[in-house]
């Protein structure tokens, strides 16, 4: 049997902060979760983001400590329908007050990208393909 990549885990100070800032972003986790040590959203094409509280991490990795200075945790990118859309919900997410870590730009790639922190502050990246120019 072959490995299969199944889930992405983050580690979270705050549960409640963590759950509103991803479900800003669409995913949907279980009503109530905020509450729990650990949760689960199912992503597109059956990957799972799984969010685990400190306390828990550390109740079965003994020694176990968040990255000194915070963030470094993890890194998401989230496609965005269009250019537009990386802008405002870039917006959304700074008003609603996250840490715009790199406010929107044309990357040479061929994409507009922004990126953001999330509670803990790892960067999330929003992206989105910029139209062909001939």
């Amino acid at each position: 049997m072959t490995p299969r990549f199944d889930v992405i885990g983050v580690a979270v100070s705050d549960m409640a902060a963590a759950l509103a800032f991803y479900r800003r972003l669409g995913l949907v986790f279980p009503d109530g979760s905020e509450s729990l040590p650990h949760t689960e959203a199912e992503l597109p094409g059956g990957l799972r983001l799984a969010l685990d509280t400190e306390e828990t991490i550390r109740s079965f990795q003994a020694g176990w400590r968040p990255p000194a200075g915070g963030g470094g945790r993890v890194s998401l990118a989230f496609l965005c329908d269009s250019p537009a859309e990386v802008d405002s919900l870039y917006q959304e997410l700074v008003d609603a007050g996250h840490h715009g870590e790199l406010k929107p730009w044309d990357a040479f790639w061929g994409m507009r990208y922004a990126v953001v922190h999330d509670p803990d502050g790892n960067g999330v990246d929003l992206f989105a393909h910029l139209p062909a120019t001939d």
